[in-house]
């Protein structure tokens, strides 16, 4: 299974492609989509880029499932709004090219890679060059979404288990009836 994570950023979206061969990771490709060559005043042509960066590298790369950060409201709203918007541009590429799309906050996908929810992105860039065992430190913005990938090819395979486990036995804990305890 091939998976693309993404980092969205109205600048800068990082993105990061992996295998996964049952428990085995394998580094595919990695990178960053700019819209920096763009006036901050233009969002529509900014969003544009996104939606067709996010596109391209679907097309190149041929992912079969993608994860995506989800976006954390900050202490400015018009960033949060931004960010929002960039999100969407990069969620609706994926969408448009007909691949699934899982959700992380970054502190699901910090506790997954780093061990720690409040791991910096030097720590995060360390734990993914580990995991994937790169030659050198990944991009911060890079590392991020492989950090996504890595994520939903541990959490999205369990999840995966549990529907599977789910639907195989119907109802689950049928015999089980919460009671009281001390």
């Amino acid at each position: 299974m091939r998976i693309l994570g993404i980092d969205p950023g109205l600048q800068t979206t990082g993105f990061g492609v992996v295998d996964m061969d049952g428990a085995h990771l394998t580094y595919v490709a990695s990178g960053t989509i700019k819209t920096t060559h763009l006036e901050l005043s233009n969002l529509p042509g900014r969003l544009k880029v996104l939606f067709d960066g996010v596109r391209e590298v679907v097309q190149r790369y041929q992912p079969d499932a993608a994860s995506v950060e989800i976006v954390f409201v900050n202490v400015n709203p018009q960033a949060t709004l931004l960010l929002g918007q960039a999100r969407g541009a990069c969620v609706t590429g994926l969408v448009f090219s007909d691949l699934p799309v899982a959700e992380y906050t970054a502190l699901q996908m910090k506790k997954a890679v780093a061990g720690y929810g409040k791991a910096g992105k030097s720590e995060v860039q360390e734990m993914v060059m580990r995991l994937l065992r790169l030659p050198s430190l990944p991009g911060k913005d890079a590392a991020d979404a492989l950090g996504l990938a890595i994520t939903h090819a541990h959490v999205g395979t369990a999840m995966a288990r549990l529907a599977a486990a789910s639907e195989a036995g119907g109802k689950m804990g049928g015999n089980y009836r919460a009671g009281r305890s001390r």
